[in-house]
């Protein structure tokens, strides 16, 4: 028999629960949960094909036994969890099950998960629920006790220099290490740093992380302005595509602008977390050049400047800018703060933290 989850990289553990799932039943509702770009939304929908029986129909969204509700605000309502219960009713169509699909699960609020606890506590009998979520501390305890848990993890390495191996032949062995790194285990990140204006993006965060230390009339609100710059940039071509892909879809003229919007916000959202990770991940690169560990470098393609920045000193209040970065991407995160004041303050603290690296380059 065909593995329905070959076409999953590694998750092992997940590929397991739900091959037993399928082959031993029991679970009606699961909860497949883990970083984005790790495979969630594809093991869902392999799970849903090895049901249905239809790969291609599956895969378009336009088998009559599978209902797919993608969140088309910032968060899931309780409108959209109750065209799903009247949904859920209707016995199937052509095959013996009916597979439900909720992406971004985490983003539903507290009337819509209320909602959707009630089915999952009595479903009918020919009824999988399959909840797709990023991150399960958003989500009731209520909900996931009544889900079987499928935990995903970051993927390897290896499976992320697989990928870009496939999709960008052509990069050279240092540039492809390093991105492979920058990627940190996700495969949307992977395909993020391989756009065409990637380079330029990543270029100018890598320029604002040694300006911090190497010229002290850094604009703090310049610099913040420029991350933002690069987050509305990638969020601008995320909704042109999302125009493409929906041309010839029938959806209700405010629909298709709240998932553009939906798109584009979350786009620059993870751009601007992105940038935040590889900002972190270059002081802590000096603190490792500087400690002779040059094999565990993330930015292996720009080894020579970290080699000239990576003084004892600098490394020292590198140490406390990767600190201060961590800090400011978890608050961004979690809470919902204005990001050009954020990002601002954040600049300004790391002047201070390499304040005594100017001192020392200045001869005072």
């Amino acid at each position: 028999m065909t593995d329905p989850f070959a076409g999953v990289p590694e998750q092992e553990e997940a590929k397991r629960l739900l091959r037993a799932a399928l082959e031993q039943g029991g679970a009606h509702a699961f909860l497949l949960h883990g970083p984005a770009g790790t495979g969630k939304r594809r093991a869902a929908l392999a799970f849903a094909t090895a049901v249905l029986g239809d790969a291609v129909r599956v895969a378009h969204g336009t088998h009559p036994d599978l209902y797919v509700l993608e969140p088309l605000g910032e968060m899931i309502r309780i409108d959209e969890i109750r065209q799903l219960r009247h949904d859920l009713h209707l016995r199937p169509y052509e095959a013996d099950r009916r597979v439900y699909v909720v992406q971004g699960a985490h983003l539903l609020n507290e009337d819509a998960a209320d909602a959707l606890l009630k089915d999952l506590e009595e479903p009918p009998e020919y009824a999988l629920i399959l909840l797709v979520a990023d991150e399960l501390g958003p989500l009731p305890e209520t909900i996931r006790s009544r889900c079987q848990l499928v935990p995903f993890r970051r993927l390897s390495g290896r499976a992320i220099r697989a990928y870009m191996d496939e999709h960008a032949p052509g990069l050279d062995e240092s540039t492809r290490r390093a991105l492979a790194r920058v990627a940190g285990g996700r495969l949307d990140r992977a395909e993020r740093l391989l756009d065409p204006e990637a380079a330029t993006r990543r270029g100018v965060l890598l320029s604002l992380a040694r300006a911090v230390y190497a010229e002290p009339d850094l604009e703090p609100a310049e610099a913040a302005g420029r991350l933002l710059e690069a987050a509305r940039a990638r969020g601008a071509t995320a909704r042109e595509h999302e125009e493409a892909a929906l041309e010839g879809v029938e959806l209700p003229a405010r629909e298709a602008e709240q998932r553009l919007r939906r798109v584009q916000r979350g786009a620059e959202r993870e751009e601007l977390l992105a940038s935040l990770e590889e900002l972190a991940s270059w002081y802590r690169d000096v603190v490792v050049v500087a400690s002779a560990a040059e094999a565990a470098v993330v930015h292996a393609d720009h080894l020579d400047e970290l080699r000239a920045d990576a003084t004892p000193d600098r490394a020292r209040d590198a140490e406390r800018a990767a600190e201060l970065v961590r800090t400011t991407w978890r608050s961004l995160e979690e809470f919902n703060l204005a990001p050009q004041l954020a990002l601002e303050a954040l600049f300004v603290q790391l002047q201070r933290a390499f304040s005594s690296t100017f001192l020392v380059s200045s001869g005072n």
